[in-house]
């Protein structure tokens, strides 16, 4: 299967990630990635943009050099109700909005507490991808986090960083997260979660899952480019394209 988006990665604006924009274009393309999201870590993240950043980032072209740039934030989780270190203005001038429970912003809680917090979350309209769910620092209840997607038609993300070592001890609960999805028919993407350009489009360790539990493709958002394009502009996103 080929895949043609990649909407979580990072550049040197996120503090801890060491590649630029620019240079992470220039691997999508050879990749063959036609769209890229940039999704730099929220204003909390110690080390990550300042809030301007986000109220700024129409000046990034919307396409360079053939890859379509969706202009986006992996926001913080920052509380059990699922509040979020950035506004509701800002929220609405993106395209995208990953939300993600970080130990560096929140305190892990219990099962039902983080649980709590990603359904908080999912009640934001603003709210498109729960990233890298899988991550056992947080446990969940998996059955209700996709339920609520479902509800929501929010888009769960496989992140293949946290499969790669980042997220240690991820696999098992990602496994079980892809076959709650399946189950359930709610669609899944994967994100890179790249922090160098050398990681931009690499996928490997969940399309090795997908495949082991052979995951329906039109549950996958990143094999075509124009049913994530649907998908935003369902959600009022992208009116220009």
């Amino acid at each position: 299967m080929k895949y043609v988006v990649d909407v979580h990665t990072h550049t040197i604006v996120s503090g801890h990630a060491y590649t630029t924009l620019l240079e992470n274009v220039r691997e999508a393309k050879a990749k063959g990635i036609k769209i890229l999201g940039n999704t730099e870590h929220g204003p909390k993240m110690p080390g990550g943009p300042h809030l301007f950043h986000f109220g700024n980032i129409k000046v990034i072209p919307r396409e360079i050099d053939g890859v379509t740039i969706l202009r986006g934030c992996e926001a913080n989780i920052m509380d059990f109700d699922g509040s979020l270190d950035i506004p509701d203005y800002i929220e609405e001038r993106l395209d995208l909005i990953i939300a993600s429970l970080h130990d560096v912003c929140i305190k892990p809680g219990t099962a039902e507490e983080n649980t709590r917090a990603l359904l908080g979350a999912m009640d934001n309209p603003n709210v498109h991808i729960i990233g890298h769910s899988g991550n056992p620092a947080f446990p969940i209840c998996k059955e209700a986090m996709v339920q609520k997607a479902k509800e929501k038609d929010i888009l769960i993300e496989l992140n293949n960083s946290s499969l790669a070592g980042s997220r240690k001890g991820s696999e098992s609960n990602c496994i079980n997260i892809a076959k709650l999805c399946k189950e359930y028919g709610v669609k899944v993407i994967i994100g890179s979660d790249a922090h160098t350009c050398f990681h931009v489009g690499e996928f490997d360790l969940v399309h090795r899952l997908l495949e082991e539990i052979n995951m329906p493709e039109e549950l996958i958002m990143n094999n075509d480019e124009f049913k994530l394009l649907k998908y935003l502009k369902k959600k009022g996103k992208l009116k220009e394209l």
